[in-house]
């Protein structure tokens, strides 16, 4: 068995890496700012200023329905670029929408792009690592994810506080149009059947089935990110609300505590399984919940993004490992588009649940009341500890 000595970070994986880093860049710069965009142009109120953040989740988690059909009939090259064209041309609509209804709509028309294309970079990775460290690359992968969606906002909130919504939105089609020469070497240089096997096993007469054991770690993914619903959605709207000066700076430690929990959570997977990163990981994120409805300082702020990003570092290139190796080699697409879907309701239902209990309060209580979703994960995660349903941490032989 050779696997284990095959190299990482070959030069396929770091541009899938890259691109992955760009895509979700994009994203995140945007996701975050255009709610308090929305509120002060538009003057939206709270669900309304949800619904932005709502119907694009919603939108991509349908999206990949149909990806995943794509990529099993082997369309992974046009999935890819029709989605960056959608996600392009919406991201520059934006600036031109008069209404708050055509906005929406460029909205859901850029959650149809995103889930087309962010289905085939992770599904992609998973099948040139090497399988004895796929915990570890995975690991590597998904800080690109993590980086984005903690560096992103920073960005994104910064360019709107201190130059305008147009300056973002062109910025922001330029980090899309980076993606273009780096998809087009990679569908050059990776074969499709290389990387890209069918959804599930097919056999002929038969029906994919589902794999049931991706129901517990998706669910927990989902909770998971109902609170990074709330901090994407609302953070530059609860800087207003407790004078903090610089609420975007909260997603810049949330990345420093990211890139230092990174490259140990991955190798201690691969040693000793979920459960080791995962109950610690849900606490720290339940305290930096706790930390940020208290803080009305912005010392008080960051200490609550560093106990947030050790929590989130590690727990989901955990999850989404733990979904890719609970199933075979060959629905290994199947999994990650589960776990971005679950990933993208989760923010979605955090948008909206969250803008409701805002409404209705403010915007302190909304998080300390969201820490209540990671509670509910630990309880899940725990009860599923004990009945005996311990996730799969033993990488599965291909073949």
């Amino acid at each position: 068995m050779q696997q284990g000595k095959q190299p990482l970070w070959t030069k396929e994986f770091i541009v899938l890496t890259v691109s992955n880093l760009f895509l979700f860049l994009e994203l995140q710069m945007i996701v975050s700012s255009i709610p308090a965009y929305v509120k002060n142009t538009f003057h939206a109120s709270s669900v309304q200023v949800s619904l932005v953040t709502t119907l694009f989740a919603l939108s991509a988690i349908v999206a990949r329905l149909f990806s995943a059909r794509m990529l099993e009939k082997g369309h992974r090259n046009t999935l890819i670029f029709i989605g960056l064209l959608f996600g392009l041309a919406s991201t520059l609509g934006y600036s031109v929408s008069p209404t708050i209804t055509v906005l929406l709509l460029m909205r859901m028309l850029f959650g149809i792009g995103f889930g087309l294309s962010s289905t085939a970079f992770p599904t992609m990775a998973s099948n040139i690592i090497p399988a004895k460290r796929l915990g570890e690359g995975m690991g590597y992968f998904s800080l690109s994810t993590s980086l984005a969606m903690s560096i992103g906002p920073t960005i994104g909130i910064s360019m709107l506080q201190y130059g305008s919504f147009n300056l973002l939105v062109y910025t922001t089609s330029a980090v899309i149009v980076l993606i273009f020469p780096l998809a087009y070497w990679l569908i050059r240089t990776l074969p499709k059947g290389h990387v890209e096997p069918p959804m599930v096993p097919v056999e002929e007469g038969r029906k994919p089935a589902f794999n049931r054991k991706l129901w517990i770690p998706a669910l927990l993914n989902m909770l998971m990110s109902i609170t990074y619903g709330g901090l994407i959605g609302f953070m530059a709207l609860y800087g207003d609300e407790a004078n903090l000066s610089h609420p975007a700076y909260f997603f810049l430690f949330n990345a420093l505590s990211v890139l230092i929990v990174r490259p140990f959570s991955g190798r201690i997977y691969d040693k000793k399984g979920a459960k080791a990163l995962l109950i610690p990981g849900s606490l720290f994120l339940f305290g930096g919940l706790i930390l940020l409805s208290y803080a009305h300082s912005d010392a008080f702020m960051y200490l609550s993004a560093l106990c947030y990003g050790i929590g989130f570092g590690v727990m989901q290139p955990t999850l989404q490992t733990w979904m890719i190796q609970v199933v075979s080699p060959k629905q290994r697409g199947m999994a990650n588009g589960m776990f971005l879907n679950s990933l993208d309701f989760g923010i979605a239902a955090g948008a909206l649940i969250l803008g409701i209990i805002a409404k209705a309060s403010d915007y302190a209580w909304m998080y300390r009341l969201s820490s209540l979703f990671i509670v509910l994960f630990l309880l899940i995660y725990i009860i599923q500890l004990a009945v005996g349903r311990k996730p799969k941490t033993r990488v599965p032989v291909e073949g």
